[in-house]
């Protein structure tokens, strides 16, 4: 996975490879914490694309789970970086939809990167914040929590 992930030159194959392949392996959070603090544009992509990839394809997963990943996502806002921002904010955004647990921290966190006085920070958090709070979406949540809640139950 390393390996590849030095050599991509593109969003579409650095995202493809992130969601229909390495988010399948056993490698995910290794990749994710390695990969956001590498410097390439790509690679520091792909950590933030895997991220995306996991908060959507790994639905067994605890939320728990993605809980510290939000700080990777604060750690590295002002990357001013064409790909990476918009992956920062596509896995912030992902996290927000998993669940009612992770959308409450997700919304506060681009809340807060919404008010940096950083522009890349700023434009993630607004970009964020438009979705997370779309009474479509809190409506999909709701709706999605209480068939979970029925399913645990019965």
């Amino acid at each position: 996975m390393d390996a590849w992930a030095v050599d991509f030159d593109s969003w579409d194959e650095c995202d493809q490879a992130c969601m229909k392949l390495f988010v399948k392996t056993e490698h995910v959070d290794d990749a994710i914490r390695s990969w956001v603090d590498e410097k390439p544009e790509f690679v520091r992509r792909a950590g933030f694309a895997l991220l995306a990839a996991k908060a959507v394809h790994h639905k067994g997963a605890p939320d728990r789970e993605f809980l510290p990943l939000l700080g990777l996502i604060e750690a590295r806002a002002s990357d001013p970086r064409h790909y990476v921002k918009k992956a920062a904010n596509w896995a912030l955004r992902q996290i927000g939809k998993r669940s009612m647990v992770l959308h409450g921290p997700a919304l506060a966190l681009a809340e807060k990167l919404a008010a940096s006085a950083e522009r890349t920070a700023r434009w993630i958090g607004r970009d964020a914040v438009r979705e997370l709070t779309d009474p479509v979406q809190i409506d999909r949540l709701r709706q999605r929590s209480a068939k979970a809640k029925k399913s645990a139950v019965g």
